[in-house]
């Protein structure tokens, strides 16, 4: 009974430690795309050195939890204690990094969106209309989230293109398609016929508020996931870890 019980806390180990190998290959996976990737929506924040610390730690963290999930895998399968101590006292400071990050990100989240409006507000004023990479990705977002600016309409008014025109110039991706009829840009400047704007009122701040309200469901429910994957994996490696007397290093494959 106790062997068969160690049989199957040992291919348990195994089956939570692959998942937690493919989450770190998605995790790498994502930071990868959002730093190398030129249409993400952090393109036009590729300016702060935030943004780009944080792809790198989720470079870092997604190999690391591919390189213990490695880890704890052959640590299950092949029996070896001191892999399966070091995969567990790994497994234990991810989990406390996690909490404190997402307490720090809870705790801070007035500094960040004052941070991110800073940002934001650089890139309008200094948005030429030449169609960059950063560009593409900012008309990107408004014209599919349906928003203009960062709070609102007005946070154009300090381009400096539009300030130097001497015709009434607005973002084309700000656009309202309902207010518009015929062919139409969807990026640079287009040109108003009367000083009223035909665009979204919105800004998309709130949009991206929204956006995150309608998923956060989705987001707990990862974030959830990925912590009940962490404390089983802690769980049956401290249980198998206890219930090894001897190692027998010669199961362990030899390259």
């Amino acid at each position: 009974m106790g062997k068969g019980c160690l049989t199957a806390s040992k291919y348990f180990l195994f089956l939570f430690n692959l998942v937690f190998f493919l989450l770190g290959a998605v995790i790498l996976g994502f930071g990868l795309w959002l730093l190398l990737d030129n249409q993400s929506f952090v393109v036009f924040l590729n300016e702060s050195t935030e943004v780009k610390v944080a792809c790198y730690l989720l470079i870092g963290v997604g190999s690391f939890s591919m390189l213990l999930g490695f880890l704890g895998c052959l640590g299950a399968i092949y029996e070896i204690r001191c892999l399966l101590g070091l995969y567990f006292t790994c497994l234990l400071l991810i989990l406390i990094a996690q909490v404190v990050a997402g307490a720090l990100i809870y705790f801070q989240k007035e500094q960040l969106h004052e941070k991110l409006s800073t940002i934001v507000t650089k890139v309008l004023d200094n948005y030429p209309g030449n169609n960059s990479t950063a560009e593409q990705a900012w008309d990107f977002i408004q014209r599919n989230m349906e928003c203009c600016g960062w709070t609102d309409r007005l946070d154009w008014n300090g381009n400096m293109v539009i300030v130097n025109s001497s015709h009434l110039l607005f973002p084309c991706s700000c656009q309202n398609v309902s207010q518009v009829s015929g062919n139409f840009s969807d990026s640079g400047f287009c040109e108003a016929q009367t000083p009223d704007w035909p665009v979204y009122d919105v800004g998309c701040a709130a949009s991206v508020e929204s956006w995150l309200l309608t998923n956060i469901g989705v987001i707990l429910g990862i974030c959830i996931g990925v912590a009940v994957i962490e404390l089983l994996g802690m769980i049956f490696s401290i249980c198998l870890c206890r219930n090894i007397h001897t190692e027998d290093y010669t199961k362990v494959p030899k390259y």
